[in-house]
């Protein structure tokens, strides 16, 4: 193997070790079945639904943006399902919102 070949079959595996993982907004696992059937109404939501189908996987911008607007639209989905069946939300401000 020559030297020259060495960095270039590294680099791969240094790029997956710098990638990061999205974080999961809601709370895991649930408390109870009524969060479970709140958490799955917020992934079901419509607003989340309409920011999916914005979603361009060949630009990472809009990809980040777009994942962004999911987070939010799934979070206040699910603490609106909360608030509905009177149970205590997560959590005590609201997130800070990117321009």
């Amino acid at each position: 193997m020559t030297p020259h070949l060495l960095p270039v079959l590294l680099l791969p595996v240094l790029l997956a070790a710098c990638a990061r993982t999205p974080q999961n907004p809601l709370p895991d696992p649930p408390l109870s079945p009524a969060h479970a059937a709140c958490r799955d109404e917020a992934r079901n939501a419509p607003d989340v639904g309409q920011a999916a189908r914005e979603l361009n996987a060949m630009n990472l911008e809009n990809q980040r943006r777009v994942e962004h607007e999911m987070r939010v639209a799934q979070t206040s989905a699910y603490r609106d399902c909360l608030r509905r069946n009177g149970l205590a939300g997560t959590g005590g401000v609201e997130a800070p919102r990117v321009p």
